[in-house]
């Protein structure tokens, strides 16, 4: 639900900025530290829903949405920054849902359809690929050129589908790659830097799991909580060695991945007990931003998290490999002025 005209929140693939589709335009911030980069006013852009930044590039994605659009909400336009205008347009047969940036690719999803078009230079579609209904638009890309992988939810309820962009080419199809993950339909997607790590939550969101991509196998279960809840986000740190998410209970959740051990278990276990819990793996610590308001989370500089709500207020906790946690910024990003230096 949009909070003081805020309709969409995104970090960008370093996780060193974040975008914010507004009814009034669009920001683009660094987040730490904290500064206002990039300030489009609704005569420019209109009110948009979504915005998809390309690194730290003059290029970026929009979709408009909300109350006063300006534009079609079939289409995705890219803004050039240095040219201050919109270079290119991409125009579908329905809502866009969402849309994600490579260094080589435009990846877009709508219901029931993901098309992948080359991007920036002669952009061509590539790919049409069909899924089950998707009505949140949920669709990942791995950032690095390396290994261009895209997840979104696959055909099957619980089940997320891999598709290698490096294997697209225009007018051939290749088979994706199927992962059962969860009981209950997918509602959250995350994948790590180097694509090696995809991490998943139901709508049920007590559970988040993490695969490995190549060999689809299962790394780690970890556990948000018991009762159910709805995650907005998940991240993996830059170095993989962490993950955190964010939930509708207003919690962040930060999980240790390379040292599992530094997890907290269930004390059934240490006494044992078995149970549904017994052998989860519970958060290494958490923090919590105002009640139950909608926030994304990423990971910062040394060892920090940012967390950016829907409120418009800015949270960076700094936390320890023992567990400590300790708020050591706060900031209502809305108010800030223009800082051009980009």
């Amino acid at each position: 639900m949009a909070t003081r005209g805020i309709l969409s929140l995104r970090f960008n693939q370093d996780q060193g900025c974040f975008s914010c589709g507004t009814e009034t335009g669009l920001l683009i911030y660094n987040a730490d530290p904290l500064a206002l980069k990039l300030r489009l006013d609704k005569e420019d852009v209109g009110s948009v829903c979504q915005v998809e930044m390309l690194h730290r590039t003059n290029l970026i994605a929009v979709v408009a949405g909300g109350a006063t659009p300006k534009f079609a909400e079939n289409t995705v336009l890219i803004w050039d920054n240095l040219k201050k205008k919109f270079i290119l347009e991409f125009t579908f047969p329905a809502l866009v849902l969402s849309v994600r940036l490579t260094r080589e690719r435009l990846i877009v999803a709508l219901r029931t359809k993901v098309y992948v078009y080359s991007f920036p230079d002669n952009p061509q579609k590539l790919m049409a690929i069909d899924t089950r209904p998707n009505p949140n638009g949920i669709l990942e890309a791995c950032p690095t050129s390396d290994h261009p992988l895209i997840v979104f939810p696959g055909h099957k309820s619980g089940s997320i589908q891999l598709v290698d962009l490096s294997l697209a080419q225009p007018g051939k199809s290749s088979a994706p790659i199927t992962i059962n993950a969860h009981q209950g339909d997918i509602h959250c997607i995350a994948i790590n830097q180097e694509g090696s790590l995809v991490a998943t939550a139901s709508t049920k969101g007590t559970l988040i799991r993490v695969f490995d991509t190549l060999n689809k196998r299962l790394v780690i279960e970890l556990r948000r909580g018991s009762d159910p809840a709805t995650l907005y986000c998940i991240n993996f740190s830059n170095d993989s060695a962490y993950l955190c998410a964010s939930s509708d209970k207003g919690t962040v959740h930060i999980f240790a991945l390379k040292d599992s051990s530094l997890n907290k278990r269930s004390s059934l276990a240490k006494v044992g007990l078995l149970g549904p819990y017994a052998e989860s793996q519970w958060g290494l610590t958490n923090f919590t931003v105002p009640a139950e308001c909608a926030c994304i989370c990423a990971f910062g500089p040394q060892s920090s998290v940012i967390a950016i709500c829907i409120d418009g207020t800015f949270h960076k906790y700094v936390f320890t490999p023992e567990g400590g946690c300790n708020r050591q910024a706060y900031d209502e990003y809305l108010e800030l002025g223009d800082d051009d230096e980009f």
